[in-house]
């Protein structure tokens, strides 16, 4: 059973870092791990991938000793059984509002005593090369269960959300949140500075460790002022993109200033 690198360095208080991974090819993700990330999230909410390309995914994940997590659609049973069965080391729930979700998901990622997910001998467990009585224990202490407070609704549950047992750590969701707050895409409006500080003070009455989704160099820095160590640094296609675009300016201002 591999070890979840990513929620031993969180018992640690390391900093780390991650990225989503929308570009559904392992290419991808082994780019992401040779720059040095610590962890992806493999969008299965948003983006166009299948579950054999998750587990392609997170196989390339595992190449680079990099800890495959994977954004779930919705709280289903089936579709937690098989993202963890593809060998992915934590789910990410999105738009949480009700403890019941998070109770619901750690039911269907965990094995007995804790959960009641269906028993499996497949690639997270080696194919049943070692005990798989042992490898039940084992993966009960590797998963992450991570949920996503997104609306003002969840906002307003954060502290009964994050008293469920097991919850690995919160990750915001502010886009969402700021058109709940009727400001769509307006991520550092006050309002929504305010719910997310919230629910960073939530996370700590719970003592679970509270991720941002760093949107500029400040705000980067004001949440790690805080004291918050676990940081999303966008998507895969929008890191792309201004890399390209960025690359493109350069040369073309380049020309320009020859004239």
């Amino acid at each position: 059973m591999r070890k979840n690198r990513l929620k031993e360095k969180i018992r640690r208080n390391e900093p780390v870092f991650g990225l989503f991974v929308s570009i559904p090819h392992p290419i991808i993700v082994e780019m992401i791990g040779h720059a040095e990330y610590d962890f992806v999230i493999i969008d299965f909410e948003h983006a166009s991938t299948n579950m054999e390309t998750v587990e392609e995914l997170v196989r390339a994940a595992e190449l680079l000793e990099i800890t495959p997590l994977v954004r779930i659609s919705r709280v289903d049973r089936n579709e937690i059984l098989k993202v963890l069965d593809c060998g992915a080391q934590g789910i990410v729930i999105p738009h949480v509002e009700s403890r019941e979700q998070i109770e619901a998901a750690i039911s269907y990622a965990y094995y007995h005593p804790i959960g009641t997910r269906s028993l499996n001998s497949g690639r997270p467990g080696a194919f049943a090369k070692y005990s798989l009585t042992d490898y039940i224990a084992e993966a009960n202490e590797e998963i992450l269960i991570i949920p996503m407070i997104e609306s003002v609704e969840g906002v307003n549950r954060s502290g009964e959300i994050l008293s469920a047992s097991r919850v690995g750590f919160v990750l915001e969701g502010a886009a969402d949140l700021s058109q709940s707050l009727s400001v769509p895409w307006d991520t550092e409006h006050p309002e929504v500075q305010r719910h997310l500080q919230r629910v960073r003070e939530a996370a700590q009455l719970c003592s679970v460790p509270y991720a941002t989704v760093s949107r500029n160099v400040e705000g980067h820095l004001r949440w790690a002022e805080r004291g918050v160590n676990i940081f999303v640094l966008g998507d895969d296609r929008n890191t792309a993109f201004r890399a390209y675009l960025n690359k493109r300016n350069d040369y073309r201002s380049a020309m320009e200033g020859r004239k």
